[in-house]
């Protein structure tokens, strides 16, 4: 392996440390780490994102955080684009690409590549948003089994993004989204994937709860109260499906109560997390660890000081 070009992934389910990983690493080495989180790209959404401090950021400088506003869009294709660039910068900085975060869907598309699909259609969308609306997205994934069954199959009943998104294909193209090739992309460095993947399921619900009421300590609600007044924003838009603050939304709107938003939001959380689990128990080309520490030695020692 030529540690010159070696990028880094640390992968995992929320709150199990990845950030404070990385952070360990660059006590050993010099290391520029690179956000790999649909959420963190957000300005104004720092402490329901468990957004790393200030204080932190300045220490170990973060890229890929505070570049959108909440009422902007993002795609993978950006994302492709964003950390391309980021990895080479830091690489030329003679500084290790640390990419950390836990969405599966932008590591995946980065060591996988990514399909030529066509430009998303705004009226397609809000049409398929209205029925989903009167109908629920359970009813629009349903109809994914008859003309797209891998979709249907890989896609959770819940996931209104991703239903809508290959609804939005097929209505296109009328070919399912499960049928557009890959290539998988040719890079000048190597991409080695670390994933951490606790055992006890339960140190994750405990931590997920602690966390969000420690974020509620130190104003998530007030957070979410500054979003609420932005007449740009709503309850579609993928920045505001984020656990936690889709349920503060509705407990602002008075459609939940505090306690219902509590447990809601920890429970939407906890399914993110099984969600990343499982995305994690089907990852090819991936090292798997139980826990951060033995993640941390390892990369130190086959990588970092190799």
């Amino acid at each position: 392996m030529n540690k010159k070009n070696t990028v880094i992934g640390i992968v995992g389910p929320t709150a199990c440390g990845k950030t404070k990983l990385a952070c360990d690493i660059g006590e050993v080495t010099p290391v520029q780490i690179i956000s790999v989180d649909s959420s963190m790209i957000y300005k104004g959404m720092d402490i329901g994102t468990a957004k790393p401090s200030k204080d932190l950021q300045t220490k170990y400088p973060h890229k890929l955080i505070d570049i959108r506003e909440p009422y902007n869009s993002y795609s993978v294709g950006s994302f492709v684009q964003d950390v391309l660039v980021a990895i080479r910068e830091s690489i030329q900085d003679d500084k290790l690409p640390l990419l950390v975060g836990g969405s599966m869907m932008y590591f995946h598309v980065l060591q996988n590549g990514l399909s030529q699909l066509p430009s998303s259609d705004p009226v397609i969308r809000a049409e398929l948003t209205k029925r989903a609306r009167k109908l629920g997205w359970g009813s629009l994934h349903a109809e994914l089994e008859k003309i797209d069954p891998k979709s249907f199959n890989r896609i959770k009943p819940n996931d209104g993004q991703r239903i809508q998104r290959a609804l939005e294909v097929y209505s296109l193209t009328q070919k399912p989204l499960s049928s557009f090739q890959v290539d998988k992309p040719k890079y000048e460095f190597e991409l080695k994937l670390f994933g951490l993947m606790p055992k006890e399921r339960k140190l994750i619900h405990a931590r997920i709860a602690k966390r969000f009421h420690n974020m509620l300590e130190v104003g998530f609600i007030e957070e979410v109260q500054n979003l609420y007044k932005c007449s740009e924003l709503n309850l579609e838009l993928p920045s505001m499906r984020s656990a936690g603050y889709r349920q503060i939304w509705q407990y602002l709107s008075a459609n939940l109560t505090y306690d219902e938003m509590c447990q809601q939001a920890i429970a939407a959380t906890r399914q993110l997390a099984k969600r990343q689990l499982t995305w994690l128990r089907g990852w090819k080309d991936i090292e798997l660890f139980d826990n951060a520490v033995d993640m941390r030695e390892y990369i130190i020692n086959n990588i970092v000081l190799r």
